[in-house]
Order: structure tokens, then C-alpha cells, then sequence
């Protein structure tokens, strides 16, 4: 294994894990809304989930 090999297991390893600290972020965020501004735009309706992606 070369160290161009270490280096991109390395940046997608940190690509997944911005992206899920993203995810639950966003997930905050929609959560803190009032529930009637949640209502119209469908949230948590239309939300799969990380969970159910697989």
C-alpha cells in the first residue's frame, strides 16, 4: 500500500464523516423549527433516515 493509497482511504473515511455530522445537523435544525412550519414542508413525513437507506 503507497501512501497515495493512505491518503484516499483517509479523505474518503473524513468525506463520510462530514457527511453524516451534516446529516444529523440538518436533522437538529428541522427538528428545533415550530411544528406547524415542519408541517409544511413535510418533516419528518418525507424523511427516510439514514437507517432505512440499506
Amino acid at each position: 500500500m503507497n501512501g497515495f493509497t493512505i491518503l484516499r482511504s483517509v479523505k474518503h473515511y473524513v468525506g463520510k464523516i462530514r457527511t453524516v455530522r451534516n446529516e444529523i445537523r440538518t436533522q437538529r435544525f428541522l427538528n428545533n423549527l415550530p411544528a406547524d412550519i415542519r408541517k409544511d414542508i413535510g418533516w419528518p413525513d418525507l424523511y427516510n433516515g439514514r437507517a432505512r437507506e440499506n
